[in-house]
């Protein structure tokens, strides 16, 4: 009889223990959000397809950019033969090659920057359900971006609270290996995205 009384004693004191107050997430972490895209399976998938597309026009322009500086070095050496009126052609042509040239590489430029921000902002939002994810189920309270040092305001980070290669591995792990496929644009930048983005040809100099 006693065992059975402290039993429902046992029960009844239960029923007024409060439960357990869920602790407030307190971590703080860190992630370069554009290293995770790229570095997943789908990022260095897209960078790949990017640099071939570009590759076409870059070339191009370094063909074109090859044939001012030619004719920059004709005019050089022509500066004491030749008369004045084949010299000024020279110059007219000169100039008219570069205001073409960099006018090309602008345009191309404003295409790539299109169509790379297309496809990065597309993978970007998955990168970000994920990192969502993880952040909840690890108790994590902030977790900045510091991909870019120009708005990034972090002065330090202790060793341990980078998330960024956690959040790449558990992208490539849960999420399928594919990207939306971008729509080819009317002319190609002649670099590709970062960070494996290759040199761009440089306007000449003006005369």
């Amino acid at each position: 009889m006693k065992v059975s009384v402290l039993l429902a004693s046992s029960l009844v004191l239960g029923l007024f223990v409060p439960a357990q107050a869920q602790s407030a997430p307190t971590k703080v972490g860190i992630i370069n959000i554009q290293k995770a895209i790229v570095s997943t399976k789908d990022g260095q998938k897209a960078v790949a397809e990017i640099e071939a597309k570009a590759a076409p026009k870059k070339k191009e322009l370094e063909s074109k950019q090859q044939a001012i500086l030619q004719k920059q070095e004709q005019l050089n050496k022509s500066s004491n033969v030749g008369g004045e009126e084949a010299k000024q052609k020279l110059i007219r042509d000169i100039d008219t090659m570069k205001k073409s040239f960099t006018r090309e590489v602008d345009d191309a430029q404003a295409d790539f920057d299109q169509e790379n921000a297309k496809v990065m902002n597309d993978l970007g939002n998955r990168v970000m359900q994920v990192l969502d994810k993880y952040a909840k189920d690890n108790g994590y309270a902030l977790i900045i971006d510091v991909s870019n040092p120009q708005t990034s305001s972090v002065l330090f980070a202790a060793n341990g609270i980078d998330v960024t290669d956690e959040i790449v591995s558990l992208y490539d792990k849960n999420a399928p290996s594919t990207i939306p496929t971008s729509t080819t644009p009317k002319t190609t930048a002649p670099v590709a995205p970062r960070p494996a983005a290759p040199a761009p040809a440089t306007k000449p100099p003006a005369k």
